[in-house]
């Protein structure tokens, strides 16, 4: 507190900046090539209550203990402050100014005041700030180089150090980079939607994923998220949700083995059953919504008729409501390729029906 450069200066309304991550010089930590390290740097001119209400404004109504004594406001004060009810406890060590915690991120926010430096959001909170899926209802945290306590809603994870290449300060939160939070949601069920939200978000290359597990050859994640790598590049990946839910239906209803986004004829399709000549083309909203799409996929599936294959279209209302349908005229399809070209059906396998 009292900093020789104010937070407070012309930013565009952004708030001050209270979390930096840096690079730090090599021999700080020897098992990582670039070692990251995250510093709490938030500076405020004030003392008393106009610097405990810079602070407040700036970390989303929280404070830290150690702030109110930077800030001269005594432990007096301070537990007048808890009996009046102007300050609540959130974590040990950490205040809150409005009881319950109304503002977005302010959960996430106290977690890292708890944790203090050298700590950044990660597993499915990372994944959540990176826009990847929902907002969890408890908050993860990675602390790097040493010990700190899960609470109740917060669960920490420890790690022997962090690349810089797997950090970044985003939405003014240290957290991990999507490469390394799809690492650290490996196991996760769900894992195949992260990272395809990931692709689509132009937020990861498969390069990046791969040196980040170089990096961190014995995170638990590292074998899962191989694994789907691998299988993707033997089938393809998909490129949006409603391609993802038709993907798990083919999977759970154990159809073979389509391959995505690949090229027919010329024509990029959306999944392709090889040997057996059925395309499947989906009508999800965001890829297909004009009507200059509308008439060009319409193009695109004549020709594949006039060629000899089976296509199959379908929509988002019926991949989300009528999913047995979806399934069962899938099954029919491939069914009637199998007894009508059996040479074919040899080099994919019967699908169970």
């Amino acid at each position: 507190m009292g900093a020789e450069q104010p937070a407070f200066c012309p930013n565009d309304g952004l708030r001050p900046q209270v979390w930096r991550v840096t690079h730090v010089r090599a021999d700080v930590c020897a098992n990582v090539e670039m070692p990251a390290r995250v510093f709490h740097v938030l500076q405020v001119e004030g003392t008393g209550e106009r610097g405990l209400a810079q602070v407040a404004g700036a970390q989303r109504a929280l404070v830290h203990r150690r702030q109110l004594d930077a800030l001269g406001i005594s432990r007096g004060a301070y537990h007048h402050r808890l009996a009046a009810g102007s300050l609540h406890r959130v974590l040990p060590g950490v205040l809150s100014m409005v009881d319950p915690l109304l503002e977005p991120l302010s959960a996430q926010t106290a977690a890292l005041l708890y944790a203090g430096n050298d700590a950044l959001l990660s597993h499915d909170s990372a994944a959540a700030l990176w826009g990847l899926t929902a907002h969890p209802s408890s908050v993860v945290i990675t602390v790097i180089d040493r010990h700190v306590r899960s609470r109740p809603g917060l669960a920490v994870h420890q790690a022997n150090g962090l690349d810089i290449r797997d950090a970044r300060l985003h939405k003014s939160f240290p957290v991990t980079s999507p490469a390394r939070t799809l690492i650290d949601c490996g196991t996760h069920p769900n894992i195949d939607d992260l990272l395809n939200e990931a692709r689509a978000l132009k937020l990861v290359k498969d390069a990046d994923i791969h040196a980040a597990m170089d990096r961190c050859p014995r995170r638990k994640g590292i074998k899962a998220l191989r694994a789907l790598l691998e299988a993707e590049r033997e089938s393809g990946y998909t490129q949006s949700k409603a391609e993802r839910i038709l993907k798990r239906l083919v999977r759970e209803a154990e159809l073979g083995q389509p391959i995505f986004n690949t090229y027919v004829e010329g024509i990029r399709v959306d999944a392709y059953w090889p040997g057996l000549e059925v395309v499947i083309e989906v009508d999800g909203h965001q890829f297909h919504g004009s009507y200059r799409a509308f008439q060009r996929d319409r193009a695109k599936s004549n020709k594949l008729v006039a060629a000899g294959y089976v296509v199959l279209r379908f929509t988002w209302p019926q991949l989300t409501g009528k999913p047995l349908l979806v399934v069962a005229t899938i099954a029919r399809a491939l069914s009637v390729r199998i007894h009508t070209t059996p040479d074919a059906a040899k080099s994919v396998g019967s699908p169970q029906t």
